[in-house]
């Protein structure tokens, strides 16, 4: 068997056959889920503050700061996104970690009798976990201490 020959690295870091050899589908469709869900995120947020401008909300501090959470969960989502369209390995873990936390949520809405939505957050994730698991990500390579 001939011994491989190295591959050159590309200006970002990653190997060069990153983008060559067709594993840019399970990173584009992680990065595609992603970002659906940070709009939707986006929509909660929205909701939220619609809710307290039309005067449904209990407490403004609260609902301002729930808005402001659910923000930064968008603004997180959406900058996993974009890391999943590059070369990097980065997003997978946060990606991974989100998508489980998910898991239960869709759980909860099954229980609460909410099927539809269940089954939309459930497969949502499981998609976005199936991606993120699929998607070939560059190899580490690490200084030989020598």
């Amino acid at each position: 068997m001939p011994p491989a020959e190295p591959v050159e690295p590309s200006p970002s870091g990653a190997p060069a056959d990153l983008a060559s050899q067709g594993a840019r589908g399970p990173r584009r469709l992680a990065a595609a889920l992603c970002g659906l869900q940070a709009l939707a995120l986006l929509g909660f947020a929205a909701f939220y503050l619609y809710e307290l401008a039309v005067g449904e909300g209990s407490d403004a501090t609260r609902v301002v700061m729930s808005a402001l959470t659910i923000l930064l969960g968008a603004a997180g989502l959406a900058a996993l996104a974009r890391g999943w369209l590059g070369d990097r390995r980065w997003p997978r873990t946060p990606t991974i970690v989100w998508d489980l936390l998910l898991l239960p949520v869709g759980v909860s809405l099954f229980q609460a009798g909410r099927t539809g939505l269940g089954w939309l957050v459930t497969g949502l994730a499981l998609v976005t976990l199936g991606a993120a698991f699929t998607a070939r990500v560059p190899d580490v390579e690490f200084d030989d201490p020598e």
